[in-house]
């Protein structure tokens, strides 16, 4: 089975057809893959580092907290409160994570049928929520007490949502097999 980096490598020869590519640089490529999560909802500071400490060892990485940019009192938050946690992956950690993400965690998701379409924005990325954090092998089965919600950004060289989309089937991204000829009623 190859991986995402190696499949990358051979884009081009498989889109050149299709986008009229003259340079290998006019190919999409992968920039950055950026993993996020709100704690709004857990004021406890233990609550806040087992959040921390779950993200970084799926990232594999360090994670930031976020803090409230501004006081908004109906949430009782105050300003630099923390409210998330990011983490931005390049390179090696990027690659090893998309792999990860598209063939352990998004086939262990419940009830999963395939990406939509409209998660990729004219600017050629896909933002992806993903319910539980659980899916991870990194989780213990233990853990299950605290479970939180991750948004997963891929950020991308497409120039457009056509070529994102191309370029993400090309990678192994599942997506939802459009339904042809059946009425909704």
């Amino acid at each position: 089975m190859k991986t995402v980096k190696e499949i990358e490598k051979g884009i081009f020869e498989l889109l050149k057809k299709d986008f009229s590519y003259t340079n290998v640089m006019q190919a999409p490529k992968l920039v950055k893959i950026v993993l996020s999560s709100g704690i709004g909802s857990f004021k406890d500071k233990k609550k806040i580092e087992i959040v921390k400490d779950r993200l970084s060892k799926i990232a594999g990485q360090k994670i930031t907290t976020k803090g409230a940019k501004k006081s908004i009192a109906s949430f009782k938050v105050r300003e630099n409160d923390p409210v998330g946690t990011q983490v931005t992956l390049r390179g090696a950690r990027m690659f090893s994570f998309l792999d990860k993400l598209l063939n352990i965690a998004l086939p262990r998701t419940k009830d999963f049928r395939g990406l939509s379409t409209t998660s990729i924005d004219d600017m050629g990325n896909i933002s992806l929520g993903l319910k539980e954090h659980t899916i991870f092998p990194e989780t213990i089965d233990e853990e299950l007490k605290d479970v939180f919600g991750i948004g997963v950004t891929v950020v991308t060289t497409a120039k457009s949502r056509k070529e994102a989309q191309a370029f993400f089937e090309h990678l192994g991204f599942p997506f939802k097999k459009a339904s042809v000829g059946k009425d909704k009623k």
